[in-house]
Order: structure tokens, then C-alpha cells, then sequence
């Protein structure tokens, strides 16, 4: 697996958490604010465990920015070098 999808699957887990889903639901291309109406909350719940998960620092607006899962997880990835 790589550290890409080793993300999207925190990514994921996490996800189906704060906004009380199935992860089999969520997938790379689930919308933060079309499908899971994301408020600022959601994203400071998911990037505290990345943060944690990955020992990196994620800038909130950047990761804000990010329309899909799979997006924040390319994001995620390369902020740790991958």
C-alpha cells in the first residue's frame, strides 16, 4: 500500500466517524461539502488524527481547500514526502 492510500484510508475511517457514515460508503471521490456537508469542525477533527497518525502539520485552509477525500490524501501524502 502505498502512502497515498495508506492516508485515504485514515482519511476515511475518520470520516465515517465525524460524519456518522459507512466507510464503505466513502470512497477517494466522496465531496466534504456536497456529500458530507462538512463544516470547519469536521476538517479540525480529521486533520488532528492525520496530524497524529502521520506526525506532520497540516495548514487548515490548504486542507480546507481540498474538494474530495482523495485530494486531501494526495495532500497529506505529499506533505510527508510521498
Amino acid at each position: 500500500m502505498g502512502l497515498r492510500e495508506e492516508v485515504l484510508e485514515k482519511i476515511i475511517k475518520r470520516a465515517a466517524e465525524v460524519f456518522k457514515k459507512d466507510p464503505g460508503e466513502l470512497s477517494a471521490d466522496t465531496d466534504f461539502v456536497a456529500d458530507l456537508k462538512a463544516k470547519s469542525v469536521n476538517y479540525v477533527q480529521i486533520i488532528a488524527i492525520l496530524e497524529d497518525a502521520f506526525d506532520v502539520e497540516i495548514n487548515f485552509m490548504e486542507f480546507r481547500r481540498k474538494k474530495t477525500l482523495g485530494e486531501a490524501a494526495e495532500f497529506v501524502a505529499q506533505l510527508c514526502g510521498g
